[in-house]
């Protein structure tokens, strides 16, 4: 898809984009649905993920509730976008990975996208940054900052809740895998 660039993009212009990149499910996002949540932080700090205080893009390192909330306070639209998978099993590990893999890449080739067009897009990906081996937190500071998407859940966000009332699915059934992320865009 071609993006005209004398003319403002639209937010199908963007779903579209999203689409086109591989993504699965796209559409606008309910900015109302955008509510930062202590609770939803407090879940991070659980560390069931085993990402807490441990790199650059989830908490504490991702910022404050405040800066976070601070920092996506000037956007009035944005695009939601999802990748699901089949699994053999509940347990299928290598496919759930693969989903993941596979939403990283559409993701990474649609903020690269949106960019161009929005330099000053706010990208919130799916989980923990997995882009180097090993992370430099805290001893240094991030190898690619450029490209340090914090997650829906760093900033607070019930991604459910922000599916839901995007007009998207959270659970597509038995034996699938949805990854969710979303960029804000002014």
């Amino acid at each position: 898809m071609i993006i005209d660039n004398t003319s403002e993009p639209t937010i199908s212009d963007f779903t579209g984009l999203a689409l086109e990149a591989g993504f699965t499910y796209a559409a606008p996002l309910a900015m109302d649905a955008l509510i930062f949540r202590p609770e939803v932080r407090s879940m991070c700090a659980a560390d069931l993920c085993k990402s807490y205080d441990k790199c650059w893009s989830c908490p504490p390192a991702a910022g404050t509730l405040e800066h976070i909330t601070g920092k996506a306070a000037g956007y009035s639209r944005g695009i939601i976008v999802q990748t699901s998978g089949k699994l053999k099993d509940d347990f299928d590990m290598a496919s759930i990975r693969d989903i993941s893999v596979r939403h990283s890449a559409c993701f990474d080739t649609l903020v690269r996208q949106i960019k161009t067009l929005k330099p000053s897009c706010l990208p919130m990906g799916a989980g923990a940054c997995t882009r180097c081996r090993r992370c430099t937190y805290p001893d240094r500071p991030c190898r690619h900052p450029d490209k340090l998407w914090p997650s829906m859940e760093a900033y607070g966000l019930l991604v459910s809740d922000v599916c839901v009332k995007s007009g998207l699915g959270y659970n597509y059934g038995s034996g699938t895998m949805t990854f969710t992320s979303c960029i804000l865009i002014d």
